[in-house]
């Protein structure tokens, strides 16, 4: 970061620019003002660089090229095209410019166009690994992940220590299907360059997917051993011997990431999985409640602790857990058929309205959340508002069960004759339901005979 806080040229730029100065600065002194700013991302000063390199260098193909990636960066194309016509005569052995030239079409949706570029641009001997890579990535855009991987391993010949290359490597592999052909590569790799932390993630990584974790372990392990503080590869290794489901082991592992990490609430939260998976109830209990100490508002060790209580018969702890991990994460739709279901089992019918509107809102083609919220609000007595909401259900899902519902919200509020009609209508769905639905709506018991006495003597 030094260059950034301590470039000389860049601070006399600036200073003449504040002081409506000018000051003589030679091309590549432009140069590198102009490269500072392209990558800080600040392209409104590169703009002023280029400008004021172009008023005192108006001949320049380097500054002029410049101002090329400034129009590229600000997708400003026509102008581009008109500044690419102009130096192309001049410029088609310069690789800044072929670079520029190939980024245009690529930006356009151009990729065959900007291979072409590219591979003129290789016969120039400079930027062979960026050029490459440049390469693979317009034949991935092109789905074809077999000249991809071609170029991907050209340039990493070129770089060896080239990370982007070597992950990209193997997801082409992946692409391919060819696991036996990318582990070769990867051995090989490791066999040359034993050191390298982003191979050794990819053997792991390899492996994991394809669940031999024993292996990835083995991996991760390396890593480990050349750089301990890699904080995620500690996460990697934990979760190979959780799905071997040895679960102490993944627990060792977590309590080594602790050491390392300055937020630790999803790793105390990760612990407590791995002690709930053991049946540690007390433990795992711990482990939520030291990660909402770390973050009072995560929502994930607030809903497992909901959980737990469950288990433990601490209905009320459940239902003050939920509805706090419910009002973080309102959206999330299991949470809120998790509260519903809590508010109903401790008797607070009012309370899981809200929740069941917002499923059947978020969810109408899951016929139960209709069910359910109409069931509730009959169970409070509700009968005209489950009526509204049992008309819309009935658009959604033909069902036997809602037009029992129907029936006894139509009885219950004194409309025998829309109440017949509604039980017929359920008869006719599945009488196989009547026994359960008599047990469950007493008031249809003998309008269930008589609607079936009714059907009798018509058909006969």
């Amino acid at each position: 970061m030094e260059e950034y806080f301590g470039n000389e040229l860049v601070k006399k730029f600036e200073e003449m620019m504040e002081n409506n100065d000018e000051f003589y600065f030679d091309t590549e002194e432009l140069e590198d003002i102009i490269v500072y700013y392209l990558e800080l991302g600040d392209f409104n000063y590169a703009d002023n660089a280029v400008n004021y390199g172009l008023k005192l260098h108006p001949n320049s193909l380097d500054i002029k090229i410049k101002r090329l990636e400034i129009l590229l960066e600000w997708e400003d194309y026509n102008t581009a095209k008109e500044l690419i016509d102009e130096l192309k005569g001049s410029s088609m052995e310069n690789t800044d410019f072929m670079v520029c030239y190939a980024k245009y079409y690529s930006n356009l949706g151009n990729p065959r166009k900007a291979i072409d570029i590219c591979k003129k641009a290789l016969e120039l001997q400079e930027e062979e690994n960026f050029l490459h890579n440049f390469i693979a990535d317009e034949y991935v855009n092109l789905g074809d992940p077999f000249n991809a991987l071609k170029h991907y391993r050209k340039a990493l010949k070129e770089d060896p220590t080239d990370e982007y290359s070597l992950e990209n490597c193997m997801i082409c592999f992946s692409d391919l299907n060819k696991s036996e052909e990318a582990i070769a590569f990867l051995n090989e790799y490791l066999d040359e360059f034993a050191y390298s932390e982003t191979a050794w993630f990819e053997y792991g990584q390899f492996y994991f997917n394809r669940k031999n974790y024993e292996e990835a372990i083995k991996g991760y392990d390396y890593l480990l051993a050349i750089n301990s503080s890699s904080v995620g590869v500690y996460a990697n290794k934990a979760a190979c011997y959780e799905a071997l489901g040895q679960y102490q082991k993944a627990v060792e592992v977590y309590e080594e990431m602790l050491e390392l990490e300055y937020t630790k609430a999803f790793t105390f939260y990760k612990i407590g999985l791995c002690y709930k998976a053991q049946k540690q109830s007390i433990m795992a209990l711990n482990a939520f409640q030291k990660s909402l100490r770390e973050d009072p508002q995560f929502y994930l060790a607030m809903m497992e602790q909901s959980y737990l209580y469950e288990e433990m018969g601490g209905m009320k702890e459940a239902l003050h857990f939920a509805k706090e991990a419910t009002q973080l994460n309102d959206s999330n739709l299991d949470y809120q058929k998790r509260l519903a279901f809590l508010f109903i089992d401790s008797g607070k019918f009012e309370e899981s309205l809200a929740c069941l509107k917002k499923l059947v809102d978020a969810e109408p083609s899951r016929f139960y959340n209709w069910y359910a919220y109409s069931e509730v609000l009959m169970l409070l007595g509700e009968y005209e508002e489950a009526v509204t909401i049992l008309d819309k259900a009935i658009k959604v899902h033909d069902r036997a069960e809602l037009y029992y519902q129907l029936s006894n919200c139509y009885f219950n509020l004194r409309n025998p004759e829309k109440g017949a009609e509604s039980l017929q209508k359920a008869l006719s769905i599945d009488s196989s339901l009547a026994t359960d639905m008599q047990k469950k709506y007493p008031f249809i018991k003998d309008e269930v005979k008589k609607v079936k006495a009714k059907v009798k003597k018509k058909n006969s």
